[in-house]
C-alpha cells in the first residue's frame, strides 16, 4: 500500500489574517475583563448620580472617543435615560448652551488630557452640571477634576503598531454599556418601556395594545336590541366588519349578529326581516379589554375561528372593535 505524500500529512498552517484576528479579539477581550478589576464604588456613585438627576446625560469626546460617546448616548436614551452627544469643539464655540443645571456630563478621553474637554471643565461646573469622566489614566487632568471617575485603563492596544485606538475604545464602550444597563435595572425599565421607545421595530409591535389598534366612534357597528333586522343588515353592510354589536340602552353589550348568522337564519326563517336584533343575536359574545396585548386578541380570534372582537369596559359598554386584518402582518409573536 502506497504511503501518503508528505504534503498530504503536513499540518496546514493557519492563514495570517486569521491569526491576527484571533490575536486582536483576545487582546480586546482581555481589555474588557480588565475593566472589571477597576470597578469600585465610583461606579455606584455615578449610577446614583445619573438616576437621581432631573437632567440629561450629555456625552462628550473627541475623535474615536466621540464615536463611542454617540453609541453610549444612544444606548442610554433607548433604555430610559435621556441623553445626547455634544461635540467638545462645537461646545467651545457656542453649543455649550445645550448643557443646563442638573445635567450630567459624561466626558470620555483615553488619555484624560484632551485639550477641548479640559478647557470646558470650568464652564461646565459654572453651569451647575456634574461631570463623570471615563479615562484610561486616573492621574489625568480630566480624571482629577471630574466629580466621579471611572477607569477604562488597558494594558495594550490591539493595534500591532500600538497607535490606533482599538482595545481602549472597546473597553470604554463596554463600560458605557455597563453603566446604561445598571441604570436600566435601577429605573425598573421593562420590555414594554423599551417597546414604547421603539414603536417602529419588531419589539414595539409585539407590545402593541388592543387600544392602539381598535376602531372607535362612528366606525363601530352597533345596534339596539329593538333594532329591526332590516336596519341590522344595513349597519353591518355600512360598517364593513361582517358583524354588529347588539347593546341595551346603556350601550352594554348584550350580543352580536354576524354575516354567518344571517345566512343561517335566512335558510330557516323567511320572516327574518320582521324580527328584531334581540330575536336573532348570539348572547354573551367573547370580548377583550383595550389594555390587552394585540397578540392576545389575534390568538383568541385564531383559536375561536372568528374575525372580529368587540372591546368593552368594566361595565361591558362597547368601546371599539378590532378585526383580524388589523393584526395580520404585524409580527406579533
Amino acid at each position: 500500500m502506497a504511503k501518503p505524500r508528505k504534503s498530504m500529512i503536513r499540518e496546514a498552517k493557519e492563514h495570517p489574517a486569521l491569526t491576527e484576528a484571533r490575536r486582536v479579539l483576545e487582546v480586546e477581550a482581555a481589555a474588557i475583563l480588565g475593566v472589571i478589576e477597576h470597578l469600585d464604588n465610583a461606579f455606584v456613585e455615578a449610577v446614583d448620580l445619573i438616576n437621581s438627576s432631573a437632567g440629561r446625560v450629555v456625552t462628550m469626546g473627541l475623535g474615536k472617543s466621540g464615536i463611542i460617546c454617540k453609541k453610549i448616548s444612544a444606548t442610554l436614551a433607548s433604555t430610559g435615560t435621556p441623553s445626547f452627544f455634544l461635540h467638545p469643539a462645537e461646545a467651545i464655540h457656542g453649543d455649550l448652551g445645550m448643557i443646563v443645571r442638573g445635567d450630567v456630563v459624561l466626558a470620555i478621553s483615553n488619555s484624560g488630557e484632551t485639550e477641548e474637554l479640559i478647557r470646558l471643565l470650568p464652564s461646565i461646573k459654572r453651569i451647575g452640571a456634574e461631570i463623570v469622566a471615563i479615562t484610561g489614566n486616573s492621574s489625568s487632568t480630566l480624571a482629577r477634576n471630574a466629580d466621579h471617575h471611572l477607569s477604562a485603563a488597558i494594558s495594550q492596544e490591539a493595534c500591532p503598531l500600538g497607535l490606533a485606538p482599538t482595545a481602549s475604545t472597546t473597553a470604554t464602550l463596554a463600560l458605557g454599556d455597563a453603566l446604561a444597563m445598571a441604570l436600566l435595572q435601577r429605573k425598573g425599565f421593562k420590555e414594554e418601556d423599551f417597546a414604547f421607545l421603539h414603536p417602529g421595530g419588531k419589539l414595539g409591535k409585539r407590545f402593541l395594545r388592543v387600544g392602539d389598534l381598535m376602531h372607535t366612534g362612528e366606525q363601530v357597528p352597533i345596534v339596539r336590541e329593538d333594532t329591526s333586522m332590516h336596519d341590522v343588515i344595513y349597519e353591518m353592510s355600512n360598517k364593513g366588519f361582517g358583524v354588529t354589536a347588539v347593546v341595551d340602552r346603556q350601550r352594554r353589550l348584550e350580543g352580536l349578529v354576524t354575516d354567518g348568522d344571517l345566512r343561517r337564519l335566512l335558510q330557516k326563517d323567511e320572516e327574518i326581516l320582521r324580527k328584531s336584533a334581540a330575536d336573532c343575536m348570539k348572547p354573551n359574545p367573547v370580548t377583550i379589554d383595550s389594555s390587552e396585548l394585540a397578540s392576545a386578541a389575534l390568538q383568541i380570534m385564531e383559536q375561536r375561528k372568528i374575525t372580529s372582537l368587540f372591546i368593552v369596559d368594566e361595565a361591558r359598554r362597547v368601546e371599539g372593535i378590532i378585526h383580524i386584518h388589523d393584526l395580520w402582518g404585524l409580527e406579533l409573536f
